[in-house]
């Protein structure tokens, strides 16, 4: 095995070539080498040698020390890495000022969301984006095998992210630093779009994953860092828990007003016109137990 070749990897990975990857870490540690003493160490071409050493050294990471045969020697890790990060840093800010000019041009209004169909791809990066939060998580989950994303969701909890979860079918998951609660308005009632199941994932207002099976078989989802796209799942999120927690409060009204399962919500907007409200009946209070 050739010397560092785990390390040459990493080199090539910063934007070395193999050749100047390997050359380089040929001369670490080791005196001033000429082109000829470094290929037979390396296994570098002899033709290819010194032109490798000779792109090193105008990029600073080698040193030529003059005389007869001319010899090389490695600059410090310490300063290769010095070097690199000033040097990336540096081309990151030029990027950055390139990118804002850019987007202020009026063709450049794209927004990027990428799709994905594929359930393990989607569970994979819906526990990256709870495994990466910071401060706040919405989740609406409604899936058959989500025992993987609880896990995720508890991992957050106990690095203080705040999560606000609701749960489909499943018994809520305790959590310190947020709120988990269980979807069951329609309890008891089989409707024809029960067989759906989906996953929402916002993670610090700004990273997102919507995902839907409305077969409970075929998944689609879009994920993307995406302010409004955020804005608008955190607010489906949110708004869904707030009703269940108000039909948990006055379930007896609500099932009195709209049925079991709040029926009659669902019926008017897939079969029939909506009533007027002169036409409802009066909710009958249901006298509770003390």
């Amino acid at each position: 095995m050739q010397k560092g070749s785990g390390t040459v990897e990493r080199l090539v990975e910063l934007g070395f070539s193999q050749y100047e990857a390997r050359a380089y870490i040929g001369l670490l540690g080791s005196e001033p080498m000429t082109g000829y003493a470094l290929s037979n160490m390396t296994g570098i071409p002899q033709p290819k040698v010194y032109e490798t050493l000779r792109r090193l050294a105008r990029k600073g990471v080698a040193v030529m020390i003059g005389g007869e045969p001319t010899r090389f020697v490695a600059l410090p890790p310490t300063q290769l890495i010095s070097q690199l990060d000033a040097s990336f840093r540096r081309r990151l800010a030029d990027a950055e000022l390139a990118l804002m000019r850019t987007a202020q041009e009026p063709d450049a209004q794209l927004r990027v969301i990428e799709a994905m169909s594929d359930w393990s791809a989607i569970e994979e990066r819906g526990i990256e984006l709870l495994d990466s939060a910071t401060r706040h998580a919405y989740v609406s989950l409604n899936c058959e095998d989500s025992d993987a994303i609880s896990e995720a969701i508890r991992r957050a909890d106990s690095r203080q992210v705040r999560a606000d979860v609701l749960l489909f079918g499943k018994d809520p998951i305790t959590l310190a630093h947020g709120r988990c609660v269980r979807h069951q308005s329609t309890d008891g009632v089989v409707y024809r779009h029960h067989q759906a199941r989906h996953l929402a994932i916002v993670t610090d207002s700004t990273r997102t994953l919507w995902a839907l099976a409305p077969d409970g078989g075929a998944w689609d989802a879009m994920t993307g860092d995406d302010a409004l796209l955020a804005a608008a799942i955190k607010g489906y999120v949110r708004h869904d828990i707030y009703v269940q927690q108000i039909a948990k409060e006055f379930s007896d009204e609500l099932s009195d007003r709209y049925g079991p399962g709040l029926e009659e919500l669902v019926i008017p907007m897939r079969d029939e016109p909506a009533k007027n409200e002169s036409e409802r009946e009066p909710i009958k209070r249901r006298r509770r137990s003390a």
